[in-house]
C-alpha cells in the first residue's frame, strides 16, 4: 500500500503511524518505509498536493516514487 498524508510534524505523523495511533489503515497496515517528502510554504498547499495524489494511479505513484518522469508523463492525462 502507498500511504499518502500531510503533516505540519512529519516525524510525529511517522511516530503516529508507527505505533498504530493515527488512523484505521496505519492499525491494520503499519508503515514500512518513507518513500518520498514534499515541502510547501503552506498547509493548505500541502493538502492540495495530498488531495492530487490520492487521485492518482498505483502507476503513477510509483513513477513519482522512483523518480521516472518518462512513465510519469505518459501515465499524466492532465499532466499536473
Amino acid at each position: 500500500m502507498i500511504y499518502i498524508g500531510a503533516s505540519t510534524d512529519l516525524e510525529q505523523r511517522l511516530d503516529d503511524h508507527s505505533f498504530g495511533q493515527a488512523c484505521r489503515t496505519t492499525q491494520l497496515d503499519q508503515p514500512v518505509a518513507m518513500l518520498r517528502v514534499e515541502v510547501y510554504a503552506t498547509f493548505a498547499d500541502a493538502r492540495a498536493r495530498e488531495a492530487q495524489l490520492k487521485r492518482w494511479s498505483r502507476a503513477k505513484k510509483e513513477a513519482l516514487i522512483t523518480g521516472n518522469l518518462r512513465i510519469l508523463s505518459a501515465l499524466s492525462r492532465s499532466r499536473d
